[in-house]
């Protein structure tokens, strides 16, 4: 993602005017309007374009701003000081309506379809309507920060804890139970009383150091919805579920002599007419790009297998889920498409794989690897395309070891 240049008034600081300038905003009692554009200095310490989003007043004659960075995802929005602003590049309030309207038509036509798909990245579901009301209800974070074992992580989203938590920066979960607090002593002390050591269910697949915690939502309602509004703050799209009775979580952690602390975890229903075989995933920040997203979605699969099923994601994808789950497709059909002799049809590929044959066929589409003839489709399995394809779609992640695997489908549990 490209970055720009400072703007000339700046230089290493902000320059003499634009401290004059700053100083008459503060005295005038005329803050920065919501809606207004203006150049603000990120952590790379370089000026980025921003729109406000919110303010709020620290003293009589000082704000704080709530921004979203123009170029980047939402997760990246924060509260600013007036000193990270560069009022010199102030753009006045325009209406948002004749805004679009103008931009649009200065946009070519794949701009405006770039730009749309970026907009409702993960919303697909949504209607305009209701896209403006979950980004109104959504616009500001609420907690900045939590910490969980060892880490302490930033957040990405707003999440909808309960009001008398509205006011907190800062909270403290518990790394089993998942109980959350206000205050560090207040988790020693919780630390000092709970008993878990690990998420409360039944561990299903344990290979070195990782295992894997099927967790019922109805025996388990708080740990569940605990869990809900953790994976909420890192998940723009997520819907929160405080039914979550009807789900069951896969929770996956790193195992040492403390304990097994959680990396990331996957949900799904106990009983989806659609063929879902994953509802919701999440790899906490400390743990990704180490390959447990993909070993989460190859487990979803062997789960599907055991049950004598075929599984899709539950829509809409976010970005990021699509990403994966092309890239997981990819890899598991052109490996079959590697290994077999003769034709195979997209229903044997999709027995062997649990996966989908809508996803099959849009997967292969996608690579250029099908076509139609004489009323059915037929895959083209180009040795020299696999291999190109197969080195695009990256690492596999880690490998689900399905012997270590020992899991009884829902329907058959007494």
């Amino acid at each position: 993602m490209g970055s720009i240049d400072p703007p000339k008034s700046g230089g290493d600081g902000i320059s003499s005017e634009n401290d004059t300038y700053r100083k008459q905003r503060r005295s005038s009692l005329l803050p920065l309007e919501v809606g207004t554009r203006v150049m603000c200095r990120w952590r790379d310490s370089k000026y980025h374009p921003v729109k406000v989003i919110e303010r709020r007043r620290l003293q009589p004659n000082d704000y704080e701003y709530y921004v979203h960075y123009t170029e980047f995802n939402r997760r990246l929005d924060e509260w600013v000081k007036l000193e990270q602003l560069d009022l010199n590049s102030v753009e006045s309030v325009v209406d948002e309506k004749v805004e679009d309207k103008v931009t649009s038509l200065k946009m070519t036509r794949h701009q405006k379809r770039k730009i749309d798909e970026t907009h409702v990245e993960g919303h697909e579901e949504l209607d305009a309507a209701s896209l403006r009301e979950h980004e109104e209800f959504t616009k500001v974070k609420n907690i900045a920060t939590i910490e969980l074992g060892r880490y302490e992580i930033e957040t990405w989203y707003f999440s909808p804890f309960p009001p008398e938590y509205n006011d907190t920066l800062k909270l403290y979960f518990c790394e089993f139970c998942l109980n959350f607090m206000k205050r560090q002593e207040q988790l020693q002390r919780h630390m000092r009383k709970c008993d878990l050591k690990h998420p409360p269910g039944d561990e299903i697949y344990r290979s070195g150091t990782l295992s894997m915690f099927e967790v019922d939502g109805k025996k388990n309602k708080v740990y569940g919805q605990n869990l809900c509004y953790l994976a909420k703050l890192f998940l723009d799209h997520k819907t929160l579920y405080y039914d979550v009775d009807l789900f069951l979580f896969y929770v996956l952690c790193e195992c040492d002599d403390r304990g097994c602390h959680m990396v990331g975890y996957f949900s799904k229903e106990k009983h989806s007419e659609e063929s879902y075989n994953l509802a919701c995933i999440l790899t906490l920040p400390p743990y990704q790009r180490k390959g447990y997203g993909k070993f989460l979605i190859a487990f979803s699969y062997e789960l599907s297998k055991k049950e004598g099923k075929v599984g899709t994601p539950e829509r809409p994808l976010s970005d990021l889920g699509l990403l994966s789950y092309r890239g997981y497709w990819t890899r598991v059909l052109l490996d079959i498409l590697k290994k077999h002799k003769g034709n195979i049809s997209i229903k044997e590929l999709s027995d062997m794989t649990a996966i989908k044959a809508e996803d099959i066929l849009t997967t292969l589409q996608s690579l250029e690897l099908i076509q139609y003839r004489k009323g059915q489709h037929v895959i083209c399995a180009d040795p020299k395309v696999l291999d190109r394809h197969l080195k695009a779609a990256g690492r596999g992640g880690l490998d689900v070891d399905v012997s270590k695997l020992i899991w009884t489908p829902y329907k058959e549990q007494g």
